[in-house]
């Protein structure tokens, strides 16, 4: 019973029109005001890593990574 009211209220907070998928941390921030249960972080973190659109979104701000390239540094005399 109260696995589903946490995930119900995980789900509220973090697809709910007003907040529009906001990341784990806001979700905290913003739910720990309200409500608290053994394991709230770290039920919310695994939420939003389980959303397609969260991870989609998080994918088009990371830099793309090039590749690496040798800085030569000047000679000490």
């Amino acid at each position: 019973m109260v696995d589903g009211l946490q995930e119900m209220i995980i789900d509220e907070a973090h697809s709910s029109r007003y907040s529009i998928h906001p990341g784990s941390i806001k979700m905290y921030r913003d739910l720990r005001e309200v409500y608290w249960w053994n394991g709230v972080k770290k039920g919310i973190a695994e939420f939003v890593v389980k959303c397609p659109n969260c991870q989609q979104v998080k994918v088009e701000h990371q830099r793309p990574s090039g590749l690496a390239q040798n800085i030569e540094l000047p000679e000490w005399k």
